[in-house]
């Protein structure tokens, strides 16, 4: 029989709020960030551009177990448009390939913006991660090719004027998943008739998470550098934060036992319903289960800790 390899890296187990800097990919950041917490295991809840700023949520150890739930959360943030020139990335990397004169006032801009809240449609940019027979659709638009795409429901929970000093537009987005800022820009744009790229854009909240609570990648490396790890690990969120918005449970301690080899429970005094944090008594986070409308409780994704837990 083979041994079993080595793990690289710490069972260190949290949330990291990342304050991501303009110009680095958010798969780069997150190397480093492993790196400084010397964590075996590391992912982020949905990448910014490099173009992009500001909150990059990257979970450590376990809590990548729930990245999904921050990938399906909603987003809000603030990005600044420039009217007039229209890009084939629909932001400021991209190629002018359109150049149009912008003669609209704020009360238009204004009057625009009513049509992009709520539910609305949206096809998403050919630069972006979706994937198309296998390969993501950036590699066909790299290529010069163009694929059909599927217009997609999001919704616009807020679609905030902030400023306008021609040619360049500031609003605040509060949007569902799968929301592509760029798209909305490009599409106002041409609703405005004039076009429009992206120029700046800041993600400013994913979830619930605290914005007071993000950190530079530099502030973290003066960390590293100056403390030790277990000090740096007060800094992490716990995995729990990632799914917040989840009702808690409390299982007894035959429960709780029963759980971590993966067994459903038959529930007698329960009032809720679908998708919960389950904990021990104690306080001690056991992951997220489903209960079922016949009181069942079915683990689902499930921490695995060391021995000493």
């Amino acid at each position: 029989m083979g041994r079993r390899p080595k793990k690289r890296g710490r069972d260190i187990h949290g949330v990291f709020l990342l304050d991501k800097s303009q110009g680095v990919s958010s798969n780069d950041i997150m190397q480093k960030v492993k790196r400084l917490f010397n964590a075996n295991k590391a992912g982020h809840t949905g990448a910014l551009d490099p173009l992009a700023t500001g909150m990059l949520p990257i979970c450590l150890g376990e809590a990548t177990k729930f990245s999904q739930f921050l990938l399906d959360s909603d987003k809000r943030y603030r990005v600044t448009a420039k009217l007039g020139e229209r890009t084939d990335t629909s932001d400021a990397e991209g190629q002018v390939i359109q150049t149009r004169p912008v003669s609209v006032s704020e009360e238009v801009i204004l009057n625009a913006l009513d049509a992009f809240r709520g539910d609305i449609l949206q096809v998403p940019t050919m630069f972006s991660a979706l994937k198309h027979q296998g390969k993501p659709l950036y590699e066909y638009a790299r290529a010069g090719i163009t694929v059909e795409r599927e217009a997609r429901p999001i919704t616009i929970f807020e679609l905030t004027f902030i400023a306008y000093d021609a040619p360049y537009l500031t609003l605040e987005v509060h949007c569902s998943k799968g929301t592509y800022i760029r798209t909305l820009v490009d599409d106002l744009g041409e609703a405005l008739g004039c076009g429009a790229h992206v120029t700046v854009l800041h993600r400013l909240a994913v979830a619930d998470f605290p914005q007071d609570k993000m950190m530079s990648l530099a502030d973290l490396q003066n960390l590293a550098e100056n403390q030790p790890l277990d000090e740096l690990d007060k800094i992490l969120l716990p995995m729990d934060s990632a799914v917040s918005r989840l009702p808690a449970f409390r299982l007894n301690a035959e429960q709780s036992r029963a759980v971590r080899f993966g067994q459903r429970l038959k529930l007698t005094d329960n009032h809720l319903l679908g998708e919960v944090r389950i904990f021990t008594p104690e306080g001690l986070f056991l992951g997220v289960a489903e209960i079922t409308a016949d009181n069942v409780l079915r683990p689902a994704r499930m921490v695995v800790y060391s021995e000493d837990n």
